[in-house]
This record gives C-alpha cells, sequence and structure tokens, in this order.
C-alpha cells in the first residue's frame, strides 16, 4: 500500500484522515476539516519492488508474470515455489493428480508449465534465463532462490488481490 502526503499542500488534518482511512479507521471527524483524498486501500502491483533481484528479475515483474498465467500454470508454479524452487517431477504431478479442487492429470503438467515459458517471453526481461528451468536428467523442476524470494511476495499479493489474476475475480490483469 502506498499513501502520499505532500506537506506543502495537505493540512495536518488532512494528512490524518487519509492515514486513518488508509488502515480503515472511521473516528468521527469534525464536519470542517477538509475531505481527504481517497485512497484505495487494496494492496497494488506498484506496491512491490522494482529492484533487480537477478539478470533483469524485479518482484513487480514476477508478478505481472504469475497474474497472465492460466490458473493451473499458476497452481504448479505456486507449489514449486512454496517447495522451496525444487521439486521432482513425480512431486508436482502426484500433488496435482490427487488435488482436491484443481486436479492435472500427470501427463498435462509438462504441457500446463510450457505456458510459463510463453508468459515469460511476452512479459519477462530481455535475456532472461528460465524462470522454471528443467533438468530432464534429474527429473526436477527448479526455480533460482532469489525469484523464489520474489515469487514468494508476489504470490502475497495475488492472494490479496485475486481480481487481477487472469482467470479469477473480476479477470483484469494490469
Amino acid at each position: 500500500m502506498r499513501l502520499t502526503i505532500d506537506t506543502e499542500t495537505d493540512t495536518y488534518e488532512q494528512a490524518i484522515a487519509a492515514v486513518q482511512a488508509t488502515y480503515g479507521l472511521r473516528p468521527a471527524v469534525p464536519a470542517n476539516w477538509p475531505q481527504a483524498p481517497a485512497v484505495d486501500p487494496r494492496p497494488d502491483p506498484q506496491d512491490l519492488s522494482n529492484d533487480d533481484i537477478g539478470n533483469g528479475w524485479n518482484d513487480q515483474v514476477l508478478f505481472h508474470i504469475i497474474a497472465s498465467l492460466m490458473p493451473g500454470a499458476r497452481a504448479v508454479l505456486r507449489r514449486i515455489t512454496d517447495l522451496g524452487g525444487t521439486a521432482s517431477y513425480d512431486e508436482v504431478q502426484q500433488y496435482f493428480a490427487n488435488h482436491p479442487t484443481d486436479p492435472i492429470p500427470p501427463t498435462k503438467i509438462g504441457g500446463t508449465l510450457t505456458s510459463v515459458q510463453a508468459v515469460q517471453r511476452r512479459i519477462g526481461p530481455t535475456g532472461a534465463d528460465r524462470l522454471l528451468q528443467r533438468d530432464e536428467r534429474a527429473r526436477l523442476y527448479r526455480i533460482d532462490r532469489p525469484l523464489v524470494e520474489g515469487l514468494t511476495r508476489a504470490f502475497a499479493l495475488a492472494d490479496a488481490r485475486p481480481d487481477l489474476l487472469r482467470g479469477e475475480g473480476a479477470g483484469r490483469v494490469t
């Protein structure tokens, strides 16, 4: 959440009212106080960092990647992220084959994850390494550690704002 108070133009009362509105506080405000600017208290992708976490990636780009994925691909990427960034093919296939609400047949996991690379080509940093790497010999999916941390922050925003995700809520992607 971002709140801006302009000390040159906003009065003390406006600043206090803006802070109270941001945190959902609704105290009685004297009628003669000016109205505070409207503040959307929900988190926003711009609240995430745009500092480079490696190879051109940042939290905002990672959020836009997950927001653009179809729900199945997003769920698989989240599972690998929740496992610390490394998971065997068998772990992922078994988890989703038996998933109570969003099952994905084991034969479809690879195709589901193909969309991660497609979205990365469209939205990700130019020339960046793959977000989700596959080691065919070891049968592992892997995400670099700094990206796991950024994805964790991006998924936290996704949890708070499902309306920004493809195939969820209002379906709006920013």
